[in-house]
């Protein structure tokens, strides 16, 4: 197809319109034919699909009135297409028609049933060439769909259609797709019609489909017929007999050795489908009616019939009779033994093994699940007894290990895991355990003793089983423990690795039991150890519980709380004496000891570095006598074979703790440790050398280990020296480059993978390949060693090398995710790993069962040596490098290995991993060093051998070959990849064998990936040319890698590709379209390879790449678009699951960069559908989907999806494989709606936990059954509580239905804990808050889900239940019930939560459970739900008990009946209950209720809260105790090893510290004699009732008391570090640390500690950190710490000693007052600068700050001696006046400011020796209030009249109170003062103004300057009064008026000339406004009448006849005055003024 190909126009009506059908109601679209054969025949085939598509389309969208109408012409364009000769139908087409038919007869009716089928048989029947074919097959396919949706209405029809189809099979011989298509259309109608369907054509139809089954060689055809068989069995009962049952195991067997994989698949679930139909309780002999043979009607008579009936269902063609006949019933041992029997022949070949187990797991999958609970231990019995045990499986290694596997993935992962619930789960283990391991040694005479193959196999069950359970299988706890104990003892050395592991396991999962694990297995290794010399049995014994004492072991470092170190100690000491005494015992007793003793300290080697480390000497020179320099080779030869071997063995047994020293110790290996354990390894590998050629001792007695020959032990050893020189490379790669360029490690590495002389002899491998003509491949060897090949491949899946990066290690994307698969996996190796191939990867596992087991050790060494070479030849010189590279190319053409091609094939397979392995070391894709491989010579030689391996036959050979090609160009340089790529084309074009084709287009695909899109941009076009081409290549191998190729490139290049997308999508498009690129091709091979490598599936894959290249330009480019998501529907509609998977993922990607195009209802169902799918792949692309949509918008996904959704979340979260990734789609869901869904989500997680499953179908019912699951209690209110839930609940769960897997329910516990947080917060922050009124009206069903939690069997349960309870009380302990406003909301629910704590005080208990519960005791006293101490009852007992438990010294403290505690377990108890008790002081301050309850205990709390602090300051500050201090004998184990518990006891410390240090604070306060004590380290005498007197005086002191550095140290500490992830909680805890800092640095507390100059410079840079970053609760502490540190400085003292000597310590004073004043800075942005923005907005709380902060620096002035004070003073008049002018301070800072400035200016004031100084500043202040005061008056912003006014208050404030610094001859003055008169007549400042000339007229502080003030204001306040032509906006006269009346009083001496003055101005002004002035005049007059009455008397008998009239006028009519007067100096006694109404007389 060309690049520029336009889509042609598919509709007809000769524009490609829709017309009018006759009526012209509906319209249809029809095909233009004769367009069609216009276009070029490339173009033809696209046309056709795009008109199909349109078709499908139309047909999708009519509503069902329309499609009625329209069916009939839409039948006729469907069979028009059908009936097209050219182009013919491809698979694409004959789908599209398919689902077209479908949907018209699913929408529609089925009038038109008859006629389509007729006339579909019609063609059918005719035709004979290839095209005919063609259309043939497409009438088939459309039968099929027809029959699939409505096949239950042509049942009539249903004979001659398979009679038709039949015929046609014969012809159809070439063409392996229409044979496909005749059987799965065949199933279609037999499962249409079932019993309908005549036995005559049924069969037919099962003898031409068993004939096709076992004998066609086309897959496809097979899988189908196979499938066609499967509904046969289901759908009729003609097969149901013995004979044809025969039959078909005959087939199956032969079909199930089918090489491709599918085809085994389908012939399983065959045989599974008649086992099922089969299965009877109890199988006995039954009759059933059997249909005789009718005669076989003509297509004449058959087509009147179907006329006559065509509207009936299931018309029969004739009435049969019947005969009786036997049926098929087995019972379910029968069934196993069907099975069973074919597998165990010698025969039967691995595959159809294979097969058989498959048909095992459909046939469990298909029974129901109560059936398989119940006959558990019938299963395991013929699983592991008859299966497992078979002599045929027993005696073939590879076959045994193979079956082992099998065993453990069929009943312990499907079986247990998948198809049993927990409960079944639980009852299967205790089969196991009861049945099986307790079995052995022999104890019942019925019951024989289990094979080491049986123990074996159960034991890998058991450990699935324990994997799943987790902490739930505590139930079993002792008897498995007792039962594995015993195990370990078996004398083969198989049983007990497993025993070890299953223990590990076991500890891991129930740590409960570790120290008992641990204490019995070492008691048993020294009674074994005592018993070595009486018989070989003890040997054995005592090396099995060694194992399994080491795997306990290094259990310890994963659950420190039960870990003893006692155990571990003594395990020490035991080994080191065994290594010392052996050397005194016989040679088979010093093997075992010395053994014994490396596997006990490879064990105490998982401990890591902080236990190692103090005996890192030690163990040096334990390995220096182990693995001395070599003896010399004539020593060597001179000595005995059992000598040589114990030397050996003592080697072996050496390295393998040197190989757990290296994993777990990488810190510790230093650069000299490194070189002495390299020098160690040469030494060994010498003495390897120097071995006899002849290493065979045939005589048993000669042997160490009698089942091991030197040359095993051979194989060992040098496994052990390759691992460890792999571990030092990757853990210590800073020393490894000395060690790995040694120069005979290389020669080693490849004479262990490459020579071709160098692997085992006498394998089954040689006998083999004495016959070059017998071998096939070296896959298929299965003899477990293969040739010597590396068992790191499997397939095409590498394992990455040790140290690779994660990124770099994702599996390929076309692996299959079904289960069957992983079952196929399997066969892809001649080699199978087993655990008992080493001992060591027992303690070297991770945390769970580790799938990759490891292999034998003669692999092991070709793994280790291919790992070690690539990690060393980057290295190397390049002369050496080349030297190499040459040796592995010579091994390569070798001429010896063309009569050995099974090791040619196994040196291929290792020198190409070998070479990747190279290339991914020197391209720094592991932690080793990554050295070069760049010298031209070096790069010619890797070039010269990967050419070769590219273009082998064998893809899992040039699979890693073009991988290690693709990184050698990106390391060697353009000029390198140019010829490169060059020279691959070359190949291209000139070699035409298809795999040399694939791998040189891979080749070009990864140079082209790991060269990158830049670098290899200048390739592009070449290799997008090439590959286009290659794509289109018929042969399947070639276009298929074509197509990957091609999508690695356009994953690589990215944008750069985008010029290429549109013709690369019209390539993928076309090959889409073409039956040549699947497995539906006419080409048998091509169809056959199809099924293993689908190319549908690469294109799809191919597709997801091209929309990434596109992006966002997706939106625009709408052609590409349109096409794009063609494509990507049809993938949608493909029945491929690999082609499903990828179009989800395209889907993905399309909606994130064009949204709009996609429907999100559909893609959300789809996504749906994804999660349903048991295909993984599918299933974690669909999750990924749900995730980016869920986080984007919950609520949107949540309304396009399905009701069921939130089922199918639940239930995918159950199943124990597919629950990665559910988690966070919850938690996203969670996060947006916790708040505004708090009610749902509080009823949804109440269903999770109390929803029970139907196991019957594995899904979730719609039932409101509930459950609980619930220990036995013997306390009555629990057990109330216990049936009162059962009630309420309805009972328990009803038989065959149980609660989902604990996992899930503590999950939904986790959710509810996030929802009530959220609702907390809010709840806090906002009272009114609808989530948190929510959570307080469902508290009652909160609290009953934690009860149900909190006595859980499961611990995990019961801690999230406390933990729910301890939120409860934390959140709703205070608040008031909203029913009973006096009663509190909880006090309903106290037996609920009492009875909730009851069971974590039992024996059952765990140190985490006690702890919980302890938090919860103390907060449920806390919060006050009991007041009274005698009602608090057993939760206060609870605490004091415990209390006086960890108060006393006892040897074994204990909390409630919880005892046996390991010390790390006391240390979390004991901070637990000490933190509790701390909790309640705290509240104690608040509550005084609790007074009652701590007072009592403080004097024993106070000492234990102090030392717990020193403990954790020790923990948290000492370094860790070095190796070279030596070992004290006298020390404690704690002290010795104190470094390996210190980070487990650093945790628990870090949750309780502050709440210690904040209840020590709290007892500052009251400054309790014994607090200081205590601080001081003082036992003094015992205080009374907890406390001794009060001291009246504070205790000032010089030196701090002696915790004072614990409890500074660790929260200056806390400070710094910031612990924790949750911003929040490090904002609280800051807050917290602050506060009690505060207290802790008092000067009774911290003495003069604080100013020493390191402790105050980093507490100092501590405090400017916190005041920029942290919020204003935390600068609010900040500002009082450093005002307290000012006031209490010792400078503060040193005032005496004059003004011109300055303290040392000053500075400190002034950093103290930088952060003061820093804080301010931060708040008021005019201090940083004009264009500063606020950083917090000045809130209430921001105001308050800065007032606060203000306060402390007028109060820290003080201190500072004069001289500096000065500056310091000047400094904060410029805070103050720049407050003043910022606007946003207004209105919220200024208002509280003034009274502080009033304060700071009459300190300022106070002291006039500095008068020059003082004026200066006062007079410059005043200036800046004058500039500030004229830019407010501007008016310019809203905070400029406010501004204003605060500004004439604060000139008020500094004219009065400094007034003695002023003088009034200042011209600055006068012009204040006149400001200030011309604002009253300003409108908004007049009334300030005028109570500012108040306040500056009556000040009561009387200085000169006030006097002058009053002097200049004095007569223009009169002539304002008086001169009524002036503007009063305010009417402030009056004010005025009352202000020179007041003043008049203030004046000392005679008034008379101030009342001439003023008396006449009051008479004016009354005279000019008025009568209504009167009274106010008069009230003035009285007033100065009445201030003196003589000189009043004397003015007034001056004035005027008129004057006086007029006064006494208006005192008269303003008389209420005078009266009111004289009523108050009546009622006061006091004297009155008596005044003549005729002021003329005398």
């Amino acid at each position: 197809m060309s690049t520029n190909t336009k889509l042609p126009s598919v509709v007809n009506g000769k524009d490609g319109k829709e017309r009018a059908s006759r009526d012209g109601a509906k319209t249809e679209i029809e095909l233009d034919v004769s367009k069609l054969h216009s276009l070029p025949s490339e173009q033809q085939d696209l046309y056709l699909f795009t008109f199909v598509t349109r078709l499908e389309s139309y047909v999708e969208s009519l509503v069902p009135e329309s499609l009625i109408s329209q069916q009939t012409h839409l039948k006729s364009e469907l069979l028009q297409v059908i009936n097209l000769q050219s182009p013919a139908s491809t698979r694409v087409i004959r789908k599209g028609l398919g689902r077209c038919f479908s949907r018209i007869f699913e929408k529609g009716d089925r009038r038109i049933l008859y006629e389509s089928i007729t006339e579909l048989v019609e063609l059918v029947n005719l035709g004979k060439s290839d095209k005919e074919f063609k259309n043939r097959h497409a009438a088939v396919y459309c039968l099929g769909e027809i029959y699939r949706v409505a096949g239950d209405n042509a049942t009539n029809l249903a004979s001659i259609t398979c009679s038709a189809l039949t015929r046609l099979i014969k012809s159809a011989y070439s063409h392996v797709a229409l044979r496909s298509a005749i059987f799965k259309t065949l199933g279609k109608v037999v499962g249409a019609v079932q019993g309908s369907l005549d036995e005559v054509v049924a069969r037919d139809i099962w003898k031409q489909a068993r004939n096709t089954a076992s004998g066609d060689k086309g897959a496809l055809a097979q899988v189908n017929a196979c499938w066609c068989l499967e509904q046969l069995i289901r759908g009729t009962f003609y097969f149901n007999n013995t004979t044809d049952f025969e039959s078909l195991k005959n087939t199956i067997w032969k079909v199930g050795d089918n090489p491709i994989a599918a085809v085994r698949h389908a012939s399983a679930s065959c045989l599974a489908s008649v086992l099922i139909k089969a299965y009877s309780e109890n199988a006995s002999d039954k009759t059933v009616l059997k249909a005789k043979k009718s005669k076989k009607p003509t297509p004449g008579q058959a087509l009147s019939v179907a006329a006559e009936g065509e509207d009936s269902d299931g018309a029969r063609i004739a009435s049969p009779t019947w005969k009786k006949s036997v049926r098929l019933e087995f019972t379910l041992s029968d069934m196993l033994r069907q099975l069973s029997s074919q597998y165990v022949r010698s025969s039967t070949s691995n595959r159809s093994r294979a097969a058989i187990i498959c048909c095992y797991a459909k046939f469990f999958k298909g029974l129901d699940t109560r059936l398989i609970e119940n006959s558990y231990g019938l299963i395991a019995d013929h699983l592991l007894i008859d299966l497992l045990s078979s002599p045929v499986v027993a005696q073939n290694r590879y076959r045994l290990l193979l079956t082992r596997r099998f065993m453990q993935k069929l009943l312990g992962d499907i079986v247990g895991c998948e198809i049993l619930g927990e409960r079944g789960q639980l009852s299967a283990a205790k089969t196991l355990i009861n049945d099986f391991l307790k079995n052995y040694p022999q104890v019942i005479k019925e019951r024989s003793e289990p094979s080491k193959n049986t123990l074996t196999g159960t034991l890998n069950v058991l450990t699935s089983l324990i994997s799943s359970l987790g902490s739930a299988f505590s139930l079993h706890a002792e008897i498995c423990r007792e039962a594995l104990v015993q195990v370990l003892q078996h004398q083969s050395y198989t049983v007990q690795i497993h025993a070890s592991y299953c223990l590990r396991l076991f500890a891991l999962a129930c740590p409960q039991q570790l120290s008992q694990c641990a204490s019995i297995c070492m008691n048993c290794v020294n009674r074994e150890l005592g018993q070595l010399g009486t018989g070989r049995q003890a040997a054995r014994r005592c090396v099995g519980y060694a194992n399994g004492l080491a795997a306990v072991i290094s259990v310890s470092p994963l659950q420190p709380l039960y870990s003893s170190l006692e155990i571990s100690s003594r395990v020490l000491n035991v080994a080191t004496n065994l290594l010392k005494s052996s050397i005194n015992e016989e040679l088979r007793v010093s093997g075992t000891q010395v053994q014994v003793a490396w596997i006990l300290i490879g064990g105490l080697m998982s401990l890591g570095p902080n236990f190692v480390k103090i005996h890192i000497s030690q163990l040096l020179l334990l390995w220096r006598n182990a693995l001395p320099k070599a003896l010399t080779r004539e020593n060597a030869g001179q000595r005995q074979a059992g000598e040589l071997s114990y030397l050996t063995h003592v080697r072996e047994c050496a390295l393998g703790s040197i190989l757990s020293f290296l994993e777990f110790n990488s810190r510790l290996v230093t650069s000299d440790v490194s070189k002495r354990i390299a020098s160690l390894l040469k030494n060994t590998t010498v003495f390897l050398d120097h071995l006899p050629p002849d290493r065979t001792n045939g005589e048993i007695s000669s042997r160490i280990t009698p089942s091991l020959q030197i040359q095993d032990l051979v194989q060992m050893v040098r496994r052990r020296v390759l691992q460890c020189y792999t571990r030092i490379a990757t853990r210590s790669p800073h020393t490894s480059r000395e060690i790995l360029t040694q120069s005979d490690i290389l020669n080693f590495t490849v004479m262990c993978f490459a020579e071709p002389e160098g692997y085992s002899q006498g394998s089954l491998g040689t006998s083999i390949a004495n016959s070059a003509s017998n071998f096939d491949s070296i896959w298929n060897t299965s003899d477990n060693y293969g040739f010597g090949v590396s068992g790191s491949i499997r397939g095409l899946e590498i394992k990455p090398l040790p140290g690779e990066q994660p990124q770099a290690t994702q599996g390929p994307w076309y692996k299959s995710g079904a289960m069957d698969a992983e079952l196929d996996q399997m066969l892809l190796s001649p080699v199978s790993g087993a655990r008992e191939h080493d001992s060591v990867y027992i303690h070297l596992a991770g945390n769970h069962e580790s799938e990759e087991l490891p292999d034998p050790p003669a692999t092991e060494v070709v793994n280790s040596a291919i790992a070690l070479f690539a990690m060393a030849l980057p290295l190397q010189d390049p002369k050496v490098q080349e030297s190499m590279l040459e040796q592995l190319a010579s091994s390569l053409s070798t001429k010896s290995l063309q009569r050995d091609p099974g090791r040619k094939a196994a040196i291929t397979v290792n020198v190409a991993l070998a070479l990747l392995g190279t290339m991914k070391v020197a391209t720094s894709e592991t932690l080793a060093l990554s050295g070069e491989l760049k010298h031209p010579a070096v790069e010619k030689c890797l070039d010269d051998i990967l050419r070769v391996l590219i273009i082998d036959q064998d893809k899992c050979i040039r699979n890693p070959a073009y991988e290690a090609l693709g990184r050698l160009c990106n390391s060697s340089g353009n000029t390198f990849t140019t010829n490169e790529v060059d020279s691959l084309v070359e190949i291209i074009v000139s070699n035409r064998e298809p795999n040399a084709r694939a791998g040189c287009a891979m080749a070009l695909g990864l140079i082209h990936s790991h060269v990158g899109g830049m670098a290899a941009g200048f390739h592009l076009r070449k290799i997008h040319g090439v590959l286009m081409s290659l794509c289109s290549d018929p042969h399947p191998t070639v276009h298929f890698w074509a197509i990957e190729a091609l999508s690695k490139v356009a994953e690589s290049a990215g944008l750069t590709f985008s010029g290429y997308v549109p013709s690369t999508l019209g390539l993928l498009a076309q090959l889409w379209i073409s039956d040549t690129h699947s497995e539906e091709s006419d080409v048998l091979v091509t169809s056959n390879s199809e099924m293993e490598l689908p190319t549908p599936a690469a294109i799809a894959h191919t597709l997801g790449s091209l929309i990434n290249v596109l992006g966002p330009d997706l939106q625009d480019m709408s052609k590409v678009r349109d096409l794009i998501l063609t494509l990507v529907r049809q993938f949608d509609l493909d029945n491929l699951a690999l082609v499903q998977a990828q179009a989800l993922q395209c889907w993905e990607h399309i909606y994130l960069y064009a949204p709009v195009h996609v429907q999100l209802p559909t893609y959300v169902r789809q996504l749906q559908k994804g999660l349903e799918t048991p295909n993984s792949t599918s299933h974690e692309i669909a999750i990924d989907g749900l995730y980016s949509l869920m986080r984007r918008s919950a609520r949107q996904t949540l309304q396009c999806a399905t009701d069921s959704f939130e089922n199918q979340i639940w239930a995918s979260l159950d199943h124990p494989f597919l629950s990665n990734g559910i988690r966070s789609i919850i938690e996203a869901w969670l996060r947006q709606t916790s708040l505004t869904e708090t009610g749902q989500w509080i009823v949804r997680c109440q269903e999770v936990l109390t929803k029970t499953i139907a196991k019957s179908d594995g899904q979730l019912p719609i039932t409101d059954t509930q459950a609980t699951a619930a220990p036995e209690v013997q306390d009555e209110e629990v057990a109330g509580a216990l049936s009162e839930t059962k009630e309420e609940n309805g009972g328990s769960a009803t038989k065959g239905q149980e609660l989902l897997r604990w996992q899930v329910r503590a999950f939904a516990l986790q959710c509810l804990s996030d929802v009530l947080s959220d609702g907390g917060r809010d709840l806090q922050s906002t009272p009114e808050s609808p989530a948190g009124m929510i959570l307080q009206v469902k508290v009652a069903d909160i609290i009953r889900m934690a009860f149900l939690a909190s006595t859980s069997s499961v611990v995990e349960l019961r801690i999230g239940g406390l933990r729910l309870i301890d939120q409860v009380l934390t959140i709703f302990g205070r608040t008031p019930d909203p029913d009973f406003a006096e009663a509190l909301l909880l006090e309903q629910y106290q037996a609920q939560i009492s009875s909730a704590l009851t069971p974590a005080f039992g024996v059952d208990s765990s140190p985490e459970l006690a702890s919980a519960a302890v938090n919860v005791c103390a907060t449920f006293i806390a919060t006050g739900l009991v007041t009274d101490v005698d009602r608090m009852g057993r939760i206060l007992k609870l605490l004091v008990a415990a209390l006086t438990s960890f108060t006393v010294e006892s040897g074994d403290p204990a909390i409630g009946d919880l005892r046996g505690l390991t010390s790390n377990a006391q240390k979390m108890v004991k901070m637990a209950v000490l933190s509790g008790w701390a909790e309640l002081q705290v509240a104690s301050t608040e509550q005084a209720y609790l007074m009652d309850v701590v007072k009592p205990h403080v004097a024993n709390l106070i000492p234990l809260w102090l030392s717990s602090l020193q403990e954790f300051a020790h923990l948290r500050f000492e370094p860790d105790i070095s190796s070279s201090i030596g070992i004290n004998t006298d020390d404690s184990l704690d002290t010795v090893y104190a470094a390996l518990n210190r980070q487990t006891l650093l945790k628990f410390y870090q949750d309780s510290w502050l709440k210690l240090v904040d209840a020590i604070s709290s007892l500052i306060d009251p400054a309790s004699d014994f607090i200081f004590d205590a601080l001081d380290g003082k036992s003094g005498q015992v205080a009374i009732n907890g406390t001794k007197p009060v001291s009246n005086s504070i205790n000032y002191r010089d030196e701090p008391v002696a915790f004072f550095f614990v409890l500074f140290g660790i929260s200056f500490e806390a400070l710094v570090t910031r612990p924790g992830s949750n911003a929040e909680n490090t904002k609280d805890q800051t807050l917290e640390i602050l506060q009690a800092l505060k207290k802790i640095l008092r000067p009774s507390v911290a003495g003069h500690a604080i100013y020493q100059d390191i402790v105050f410079s980093e507490t100092m840079e501590l405090f400017d950190r916190l005041a920029l970053t942290e919020g204003l609760d935390v600068q609010k502490v900040i500002v009082e710490i450093t005002r307290n540190l000012c006031l209490s400085h010792p400078s503060a003292d040193e005032e005496g000693e004059g003004e011109e000597h300055l303290s040392d310590n000053i500075e400190q004073l002034f950093e103290l007052t930088r952060i003061i004043v820093l804080v301010i800075v931060g708040l008021i942005p005019n201090l940083a600068g004009k264009t500063a923005a606020l950083r917090h907005q000045l809130s209430d709380d921001a105001a308050s700050l800065v007032v606060l902060s203000l306060e402390a620096l007028v109060d820290v002035a003080d201190v500072f001696p004069s001289v500096i004070r000065a500056d310091l003073h000047a400094c904060i008049l410029h805070l103050f006046t720049t407050i003043l002018s910022t606007g946003a301070c207004q209105s919220s800072v200024v208002g509280q400011m003034l009274p502080i400035f009033k304060r700071f200016l009459q300190s300022v004031t106070r002291d006039m020796e500095a008068t020059t100084v003082v004026t200066d500043q006062i007079m410059g202040c005043l200036q800046r209030l004058k500039s500030i005061l004229t830019i407010a008056q501007r008016r310019e912003d809203e905070a400029s009249l406010q501004c204003a006014k605060n500004t004439l208050l604060a000139s008020t404030i500094l004219l009065t109170s400094g007034s003695n610094t002023i003088t009034i001859h200042e011209p600055l003055v006068t012009e204040l003062l006149d400001d200030l008169l011309d604002c009253l007549q300003d409108v908004g400042l007049a009334a300030v103004a005028a109570n500012c000339v108040r306040s500056l007229l009556l000040t009561r502080q009387k200085s000169e300057t006030g006097d002058a003030i009053a002097r200049y204001l004095f007569p223009r306040l009169l002539h304002f009064f008086i001169d009524d032509s002036q503007p009063d906006p305010e009417q402030v006269r009056s004010l005025i008026s009352y202000t020179l009346t007041s003043y008049t009083s203030t004046i000392n001496g005679d008034i008379s000339a101030a009342l001439t003055i003023i008396i006449p101005a009051l008479l004016h002004s009354a005279s000019n406004r008025g009568k209504d002035l009167y009274p106010e005049t008069a009230a003035r007059l009285l007033a100065l009448a009445g201030t003196d009455q003589g000189a009043f008397r004397g003015v007034v008998l001056k004035m005027s006849a008129e004057q006086r009239s007029f006064m006494e006028q208006i005192i008269r009519e303003g008389g209420g005055a005078r009266s009111e007067s004289s009523r108050g100096g009546g009622e006061r006694g006091e004297p009155t003024i008596a005044l003549k109404l005729t002021f003329g007389g005398s």
